[in-house]
């Protein structure tokens, strides 16, 4: 098969590692990749957010089938185009990734099959919303109602936090959006990943992952510092329970209203007493619990995307050894704030990659032979092991043995489970 990824960041590493290690797999492509894909397969400059031009390179290249990575081409309709074209996709319709291109969709969507999730208000001035906050009370959850690479959601402690939060998405900072305000949900966070080929679902892992900046979960949000797989938070009675009353209501639903649901679907669920609800849907492998999960699953990731893509799903079933797996995001200093780019990052080429341990690359670009950080979160160090500490030691290996002053990380990874 000739596979095209589209992605540059490190859940497209992953992917593409993984991918790659399948006999099925010819030819791999991966637009516009980094430079640390370029290991693994032909990197291709391309606009993937343009319909008219993924297609364009899709039909000249004798694309087989393409694997959307992020969230944004989905977004803006690609996998649509593909589709209509006649190509093999993994990855939802436009309409259907509005479960996590809109709050209110998904919220919605919830209120009328009825998963359990917050309490929750939309608005689109920012007085109203000031209003309700003051008078809800604090803790409280802003959200932007649109796509925001992960930073868009601020859990405030104070009404203050919650106003400051409510000013700046209104004031322009992740483009033109409305505000949700969610109650606060105590508990547990953890992620589920689940394919769907519009009708049948397969559960293909758990995983947790940390989202705040600094160790012990402290600094603002992010688009996730570091995760591990599996999450021992979701057993399989839990996972039993978030299938009955969050999923398959939710695919069916979707299919209900015309939009059906092909593709990853990522429950990021909080968990509290035995019980479990809905934080957000996103429609596509997370970053960087993706890095994980490739590493535990490995070649077979490609029968499963296809099998999701050609609606088989029902016939399908994951291989899991017992394993665990842990990777560790270097982000430049500053993030998730302003950071500057262009420093080089030593020490790459000596790492170890292999089935146990691997350097997925994310914001990474080759400049005269060296490789420079050009991202804000730019490295995910991933160990395997027989146990977590296993994985947790061979993942901070990884860490300590790359050069780069100007980066950072956090060094609790898995805290949790540990």
């Amino acid at each position: 098969m000739n596979i095209l990824i589209l992605g540059g960041g490190g859940r497209e590493h992953a992917l593409a590692w993984a991918v790659r290690q399948n006999p099925k797999c010819d030819r791999l492509i991966v637009a516009p990749g980094n430079a640390g894909i370029a290991g693994v397969a032909e990197c291709a400059s391309l606009d993937i957010q343009s319909r008219a031009e993924v297609l364009e390179f899709s039909q000249e290249n004798a694309i087989d089938f393409v694997i959307v990575g992020p969230e944004a081409p989905l977004a803006a309709g690609v996998s649509d185009a593909l589709r209509d074209a006649g190509f093999l996709v993994f990855g939802p319709s436009q309409a259907a990734a509005q479960l996590e291109a809109s709050k209110t969709f998904t919220k919605e969507i919830c209120d009328a099959c009825g998963a359990p999730t917050a309490a929750w208000s939309r608005f689109t001035d920012a007085a109203s919303a000031r209003h309700y906050v003051t008078a809800q009370g604090a803790p409280i959850v802003v959200k932007a109602d649109g796509l925001a690479a992960g930073k868009g959601v601020t859990v405030a402690e104070t009404i203050e936090e919650a106003h400051a939060a409510i000013d700046a998405i209104f004031d322009g900072e992740f483009g033109d959006m409305s505000v949700v305000i969610e109650e606060f949900m105590g508990g547990e966070e953890a992620s589920f990943f689940i394919l769907s080929d519009g009708t049948d679902c397969l559960p293909i892992g758990t995983a947790q992952d940390h989202k705040r900046v600094g160790d012990g979960d402290t600094g603002p949000n992010t688009g996730g510092m570091g995760a591990y797989s599996p999450a021992p938070v979701l057993t399989p009675a839990l996972q039993d329970q978030v299938m009955e009353r969050i999923v398959r209501p939710t695919i069916a639903e979707m299919a209900r209203r015309g939009t059906p649901f092909q593709g990853v679907l990522y429950a990021g669920l909080m968990i509290e007493d035995g019980q479990a609800r809905l934080v957000e849907y996103n429609v596509r492998f997370g970053d960087p619990e993706c890095q994980a999960l490739m590493m535990r699953l490995g070649g077979q990731v490609l029968d499963l995307l296809q099998a999701c893509a050609e609606g088989r799903m029902a016939g399908a079933s994951v291989t899991w050894a017992d394993d665990h797996a842990l990777t560790v995001v270097l982000a430049a200093d500053g993030y998730p704030g302003s950071y500057d780019k262009g420093s080089v990052i030593r020490g790459l080429d000596s790492l170890p990659e292999t089935s146990f341990q691997m350097t997925f690359h994310a914001g990474t670009t080759e400049r005269d032979g060296a490789i420079t950080a050009t991202g804000g979160r730019v490295l995910a160090c991933t160990g395997r092991g027989a146990t977590l500490a296993e994985a947790h030691q061979r993942a901070y290996s990884l860490v300590d043995a790359i050069d780069w002053p100007e980066g950072f990380c956090r060094r609790d990874i898995g805290w949790r489970a540990l």
